[in-house]
């Protein structure tokens, strides 16, 4: 069986993650597979997916402050849009993330959780959750 979901949502800051983890749980549990795979997937070029810690929000700003010194805002990019390090720091970081599903659930760590990573906010977005299985 595949099914397969999208979550929305609204971010409120040119660069943040949101906690999809709840969606991406709600999802798995609508889909009724029990044991297999679940695909979270930005649809966007300049918003990413990671798992990573979710109990100290230290994590966060370390995550994003560094990515401003690898990928700096301002500098000589060509892209005339002006977000030329958004889609720098999507590629760098990826698209998508899988986690296993077993007995109903995603399987993963006590202090992880499943983010959708804004590079180019506020916007609208919209991400794609596959769960395949039996």
């Amino acid at each position: 069986m595949v099914y397969y979901r999208e979550i929305a949502l609204t971010t409120r800051a040119r660069c943040e993650w949101a906690d999809i983890t709840d969606d991406v749980r709600a999802i798995i549990t609508s889909s009724s597979v029990k044991t297999g795979t679940c695909l979270v997937a930005s649809l966007h070029t300049t918003g990413g997916i990671t798992i990573n810690e979710n109990a100290d929000p230290d994590v966060e700003r370390d995550f994003f402050w560094k990515l401003e010194m690898l990928v700096p805002r301002e500098s000589s990019y060509r892209h005339r849009e002006g977000n030329s390090d958004s889609h720098v720091k999507t590629s760098l970081l990826g698209l998508s993330v899988q986690v296993c599903v077993n007995s109903g659930r995603p399987v993963m760590g006590a202090w992880q959780s499943i983010y959708f990573c804004e590079f180019d906010g506020p916007r609208q977005r919209r991400v794609g959750v596959t769960v395949a299985g039996e």
